[in-house]
Order: C-alpha cells, then structure tokens, then sequence
C-alpha cells in the first residue's frame, strides 16, 4: 500500500458509519502480526514502544519515535498512525516540525495530546488549541493528508470535569482535528455524552471492566483502541513464563506461544 493509499483508506475508516477497533502494536513484529489478524488499520503505542526499549513511558525522543515509524510504516499494507504524544515539543512551531517528519515518515494518521509531561499538567487551553492547530496545518499540507487526532488528557490525570473535557474536544475540532480522543472515559453514559457534543469521529480506549467495542459503537464511538494493553499483555506472559523456567523448570508456557500459522505474518 503506499502512503497516499494508507492515508486515503484511514480517513475512508473515520468517515463510513459504524465502530472499528484500532489496536496499538509496539514494534515491527507485532503490528505484522495485527495486520495478520484481520484489522483494517494498526496504531502505535508511546507506553508499548518505550518498553520495548527498556524505558518507562514519556521518556521516548522525537527521533526514536521517527525511527520507528520508518520501520513500520512502509512494511504493512494496512494504514499506520502514529502516538506522538505531545509533539516531542515545548511550542506549537516545534510540533508542527515533529508532525511534518512523521508525515515524511510515511504515516497515515498522527495523535497529539494535552498533557505536559515535563510540569506534570495539562495545558492551558489556549495553548493546547494553538498547538493542535500546528498539527493540523502540518498534517494537512499535502494533497493527501493524515489524520490527526488531538487527545484531552483530563480523565488520566484525575481531572473529572467532563465539561472542561468537552470543553477542549469541541476546541481541537474547532481548530481542524479529524478526530479526538479524552482516554479514560470509563462510563457509556460519559462516552454518550461526549459523542453527542463533538461534531468529528471520537475514539475510546477501552478498558479491562469497561464496555466493549459493541457497546461503545451503539453510541456513536467510531474508533476503539487499547493504548499499551496489547504489549502490557505480552510482556507479562513472557515474565509469567520467565518465573515458571526459574522457579519450576518447566516449559509448559510454550502451548500458549505463535503457531508455525502465527509465523506466517513474518513472511514478507
């Protein structure tokens, strides 16, 4: 797929009626392995990339994340968009640079959040609006543009006041966003209320006691994704499995391993 396919097939995804799952892969492997699995579009993950190179989340740079989409964008035939967190930034020029080389990296879709690592806040919003503008005006120079999704951090960080939250939603869309995003969200009657709110595609991370990609669809939600779920999942089966080798001896954790059928996805 080129880029300009991809880029055009994730927009087609926001656009036609009805909930899709976005899952997050972490590295080559596991997005081929996702893609290998019948989803129509793969996203990346800060928290999942950032693991796999032995850090904690929020601590990943510009270019490693770069890194990463060249590797893993130009290898599937299915969209690929991007977690870039804050924009790797402090200002909302640095952004738009951070976006226009994740465009150039191939990517079909970038996200860009509202929370400030460095002070630990969210951002004034005013200078989120300003910020996720750059992102748009930087994502959408090319006749094919990528997808952009601003993302309101407020329910991650203990911030309960949905109407700020909408508040900020109705803003990004305002400002050019293709989608938006406040992960965290627990309660379908929260969702609902955002969806009816905000006038672009609203994604939701699911969660483990939360409602399913069914029933967040029945309520308008367009995109479901996992954050790092997906890797969290894998690397505490591996560490599962390190302590049986450890303590027991055995290798009883290799029924629950990739089948020669799973390998095939590695085929390419």
């Amino acid at each position: 797929m080129t880029v300009e396919g991809a880029r055009r097939r994730f927009a087609e995804l926001h656009a036609r009626p009805g909930v899709w799952a976005l899952p997050n892969a972490w590295d080559l492997g596991s997005a081929r392995l996702l893609a290998a699995s019948g989803f129509e579009a793969v996203a990346s993950t800060s928290s999942g990339l950032a693991w796999s190179m032995g850090m904690q989340d929020q601590h990943l740079t510009r270019d490693q994340v770069l890194a990463h989409v060249r590797a893993v964008a130009p290898a599937l035939d299915i969209p690929f968009a991007v977690d870039a967190e804050d924009g790797y930034a402090p200002d909302a020029a640095g952004v738009a640079e951070t976006v226009a080389l994740v465009d150039d990296a191939g990517a079909a879709g970038v996200s860009i959040e509202d929370y400030d690592a460095r002070t630990a806040t969210v951002r004034a919003l005013d200078v989120a609006v300003e910020r996720v503008a750059a992102a748009v005006q930087a994502a959408h120079a090319r006749a094919t543009p990528m997808v952009v999704t601003a993302r309101c951090e407020n329910p991650l960080y203990g911030i309960a006041d949905l109407d700020d939250t909408i508040t900020r939603l109705r803003a990004y869309a305002a400002a050019g966003a293709d989608c938006v995003y406040a992960p965290g969200l627990r309660s379908l009657d929260e969702v609902a209320t955002v969806v009816r709110a905000v006038p672009v595609p609203v994604n939701v991370l699911a969660w483990a006691d939360g409602p399913t990609v069914a029933e967040l669809g029945s309520v308008g939600v367009r995109r479901v994704s996992v954050g790092g779920v997906l890797a969290s999942a894998a690397y505490g089966a591996l560490l599962r499995a390190a302590d049986e080798l450890a303590e027991r001896g055995t290798t009883t954790f290799r029924a629950g391993g990739l089948t020669e059928s799973d390998r095939a996805a590695f085929d390419r």
